[in-house]
């Protein structure tokens, strides 16, 4: 009833429930855990600048390397510019399986140049970006909105429809306006009223941290999927527990510690693999303090684990921790 196909342009997709791209968190190491423990129907890239990748910078081009990993996979971007997102589309349009672009990012760096949630102010050059992006890719393509910039302007109706009527094949709807960020409980009533206008696919997002959240979403907004983002952190496993749930209507049991330790090592390595041993746990270490909140004693880890720079030294302290809760 709840889960099911969805379809995305020409992409069938083998369930509803998709990964939410994340800057700084949804890496090719990330997205392979949660793609294996979980089974999301899309994983997506981290964010990224249109106009980085237009002027060829190479740290940029770093986030999309997907060599490896199980389709399909999304590509994010975002930018204010049409004619830079329709050459950047035409670009990763090798690589991409979905197109998808950022119009709710709510982050100051990003908004102070006229970009993700500040596009929400402006209904019509939001269609121009998705027009020009539609126009230079044989993908599909999608787009992630929010509900406003604040509560004095709600716009994600009017975002909606520009983005179908410029062709594009799916929107994500955060029930958040900018100015709220993450804080507040989502409005489900803006996301079932998008729902109501357009005729493309429209995946909830928010707050969404449970079988029963989805469960809500789902009957309240009558959206045709769910994206989940900050619940996967440390929990790379939610996304099929949600599924599962619904699916069978029973509730799956926790992962065990020994269980957790095999994932955060397995994690870890393909950090490593993907981007070297100093960069690797210093990236793992947010993981790690996600992985083992609100466990016994998380906080004398988390000290011990912002001082290691050793892998062995760290899998060792992992071990060690894991064996004694």
């Amino acid at each position: 009833m709840y889960i099911h196909k969805l379809k995305i342009g020409d992409i069938e997709l083998n369930n509803n429930m998709l990964l939410a791209p994340m800057a700084g968190v949804t890496d090719k190491a990330f997205r392979i855990i949660c793609k294996k423990y979980s089974n999301p129907a899309l994983v997506c890239t981290e964010m990224v600048s249109s106009k980085a990748l237009y002027y060829g910078d190479e740290k940029t081009k770093k986030l999309l390397n997907t060599e490896g990993e199980k389709r399909p996979i999304s590509f994010q971007i975002f930018g204010s510019d049409p004619e830079i997102m329709g050459n950047v589309a035409k670009l990763i349009s090798n690589q991409a399986d979905i197109v998808d672009i950022n119009f709710g990012c709510p982050a100051p760096k990003v908004v102070k140049n006229g970009d993700g949630s500040k596009l929400l102010l402006n209904p019509q050059l939001v269609g121009k970006i998705v027009k020009s992006v539609v126009e230079n890719t044989n993908k599909p393509v999608t787009a992630k909105i929010r509900k406003g910039w604040n509560e004095e302007n709600i716009t994600a109706v009017e975002v909606a429809k520009e983005i179908q009527n410029a062709g594009a094949s799916a929107i994500t709807v955060h029930g958040r306006t900018r100015e709220e960020y993450y804080s507040r409980h989502v409005d489900l009533e803006i996301i079932k009223k998008v729902k109501e206008n357009v005729s493309i696919p429209v995946i909830g997002n928010g707050d969404i941290k449970s079988a029963e959240d989805a469960k809500k979403m789902f009957e309240y907004t009558g959206v045709d999927g769910i994206m989940v983002g900050r619940a996967t952190l440390g929990n790379p496993w939610i996304i099929g527990k949600i599924i599962s749930e619904l699916t069978q209507q029973r509730e799956e049991k926790e992962i065990s510690s020994k269980q957790k330790l095999e994932v955060i090592k397995e994690h870890l390595k393909l950090v490593i693999e993907e981007k070297g041993e100093y960069i690797g746990i210093r990236e793992m270490r947010k993981h790690i303090c996600w992985y083992i909140k609100n466990l016994k004693d998380s906080s004398k880890l988390r000290e011990k684990v912002n001082r290691i720079e050793n892998v062995q030294e760290l899998v060792a302290c992992l071990e060690e921790y894991f064996n004694n809760i």
